[in-house]
């Protein structure tokens, strides 16, 4: 989000009264402190998007859609003020009096608020990475979401659009030594960020019912805003000149210390950092067992008369490259990806694996040039307060690229990893999981999202969908899905490796693409990734670990009474709260009392 270090001047703003009773049927309230918890949750969110008026637009409530809140140093001071009063509000509370619901949500508040000191006191990103201040998101979604007449939104727009100058003039005020990578995707991502701001716009508003003086007052603030994204860009472009000529940058490795706290903030997994790295080395070898049994299965028929070599590594990697020669091309990825979609949702339909909401589609577009550089494929979900908005599913612009590059990520995307994906990121992954988090009566645990459930779940999903059958239990398919869960097990290896033991990139590439089997372009992209982000790409491994652990454990406690759909309704149900926030909720109601 990209005013994730931003504030505005006003904490009393009006709330939305449909949208206070919406929050407010978290828990019922039946003790002091849980009325107390009911209160304070529930003016800390109003509170909070008056801080945050970017991620108050991405979860669906627009009432602060005209705000841009300035990141300078007097947003930060609100920020931690705004912590602080309410971590010491809390402290008067007693869990003991609460219901398990509330108690949860009582803890996801208190890490909250102790990682946003944490981010500011100790992390202090906002001095080292200029990627995080890009004011698109925002933009993107007010103009794309029909959440109120168009020209009502063109107002909004309008009145937010002044505060760009400001915002950009704050960011670079804040940047003081940045890491390269965080400061090239910056320049890459604002560059970007001129399309929102480009003749399109201009025709819209020409074309509204505003007035004249709208008008006028609009296409002023376009140029306003475009000139301090192009100074931005700009002074970006002189101090990576200046930095590259001084070896002047910030590591963007964060060594063992910070990358321990923001592991803890972020994942909150039953394993600690260490624990989950050595036990990915372990399942890594375990999948390489698992790919070469399929591969003496598949040599015949894939290599007929060939013998096989006798590196297992070398004979799995045959396989996959000529399986890999199963792509869609060009032109037509993007296609292949809109086909498979109803498919998916027939066959979790047919198996009884979870029940899909048909009222809330799915949007298929090309990655919009600001959020480009980071995935091939991604999800942009509504928030919980506007659950009927568009979700969309963003493929990268594939035919856009050049042959080389592009034939390179075809195959590492072929028709059977490409299957993989779409369920990941679609059906029944991040798509179905974000449409049942939107549901919960927890308001808390559905904003304060946790990335390791969110990922774990849609790696789960994974081999979920094969365990029941998809694909008839095609050895190729399986052949693929192996070599795709490699990457969850080696994100891991690769962040931990990266960011706390120095692993180089000639390194990190060896790892990729002679163990993981990955294409280079693929390994170059995730490369980059993984020095831009820290922690994150370990989320997918350990929550799919929580995950597989608890349906274990659950399925062992109710032995013949134990229903797949059930538990993945039950499991979902409670937002994207951390898997052993869940796994304290679902293990109560079957543990003897």
């Amino acid at each position: 989000m990209s005013d994730d270090l931003t504030s505005t001047t006003d904490d009393s703003a009006p709330a939305n009264q449909e949208r206070k009773l919406e929050a407010n049927t978290a828990h019922p309230p039946n003790t002091l402190s849980q009325k107390a918890l009911d209160r304070i949750s529930e003016q800390m969110i109003e509170r909070m998007w008056q801080l945050f008026p970017t991620w108050a637009i991405h979860t669906g409530y627009y009432d602060v859609a005209d705000q841009l809140a300035v990141p300078d140093t007097d947003h930060r001071r609100k920020v931690r003020a705004f912590a602080n009063s309410y971590l010491h509000e809390l402290t008067k509370l007693n869990p003991a009096q609460m219901d398990d619901d509330a108690r949860t949500d009582l803890s996801l508040i208190i890490s909250f608020l102790n990682k946003l000191i944490w981010k500011q006191k100790t992390f202090k990103n906002y001095e080292w990475d200029p990627s995080i201040y890009n004011v698109s998101h925002g933009f993107e979604t007010i103009l794309n979401t029909e959440y109120a007449p168009l020209d009502e939104r063109l107002r909004t727009f309008s009145k937010r659009l002044q505060k760009v100058p400001a915002y950009y003039a704050a960011a670079q005020q804040n940047i003081k030594t940045p890491a390269a990578p965080q400061l090239i995707l910056a320049i890459q991502q604002n560059e970007g960020a001129m399309s929102t701001f480009d003749d399109e716009l201009r025709e819209k508003v020409a074309a509204s019912g505003l007035s004249n003086a709208e008008k006028d007052q609009f296409n002023q603030s376009i140029d306003a805003a475009r000139e301090a994204i192009e100074e931005y860009i700009t002074f970006l472009q002189m101090l990576h000149a200046k930095l590259e000529k001084e070896d002047g940058f910030r590591d963007y490795r964060i060594g063992k210390k910070l990358y321990a706290q923001k592991y803890g903030y972020d994942i909150q997994s039953t394993l600690n950092p260490q624990q989950l790295y050595e036990l990915a080395l372990k399942e890594k070898g375990r999948l390489h067992d698992k790919m070469e049994e399929l591969a003496d299965k598949l040599w015949p028929k894939t290599f007929e008369g060939e013998e096989a070599p006798e590196d297992r590594l070398e004979k799995i990697r045959q396989i996959l490259e000529k399986l890999s020669l199963n792509h869609a091309t060009k032109e037509n990825f993007k296609q292949k990806v809109e086909e498979q979609i109803p498919e998916l949702a027939a066959f979790v339909s047919e198996h009884d694996l979870l029940s899909l909401d048909k009222e809330k589609p799915l949007r298929v577009r090309t990655t919009p040039p600001y959020m480009r550089g980071f995935s091939v494929a991604s999800i942009n979900a509504p928030g919980p307060y506007d659950k009927k908005a568009n979700t969309y599913y963003n493929v990268m612009p594939i035919a856009e690229m050049e042959d080389d590059t592009a034939e390179s990520l075809l195959r590492e995307y072929n028709t059977y990893l490409m299957q993989v994906l779409n369920i990941h990121e679609a059906i029944p992954g991040h798509y179905t999981q974000l449409v049942y988090a939107n549901e919960s009566p927890s308001l808390i645990k559905s904003i304060l999202g946790n990335g390791a459930m969110i990922e774990g779940w849609a790696v789960y999903a994974e081999r979920m969908m094969l365990e029941a059958g998809y694909g008839d239990f095609q050895p190729e398919l399986w052949m693929m899905y192996y070599k795709w869960h490699l990457r969850t097990v080696i994100n891991t290896i690769l962040d931990y490796s990266i960011q706390v033991k120095g692993m180089q990139e000639q390194e990190a590439l060896d790892l990729m693409i002679n163990q993981g089997f990955q294409q280079r372009a693929e390994a170059m992209g995730k490369w980059r990734r993984a020095t831009l982000s820290q922690v994150q790409l370990t989320s997918y491994f350990a929550g799919y670990m929580d995950i597989m652990t608890l349906r274990a454990d659950y399925k062992e406690k109710l032995g013949d009474k134990f229903d797949l759909k059930t538990f993945h309704e039950k499991f979902l149900s409670y937002g994207n709260a951390p898997v052993p926030v869940i796994r304290e909720l679902m293990m109560a109601e079957v543990e003897p009392k």
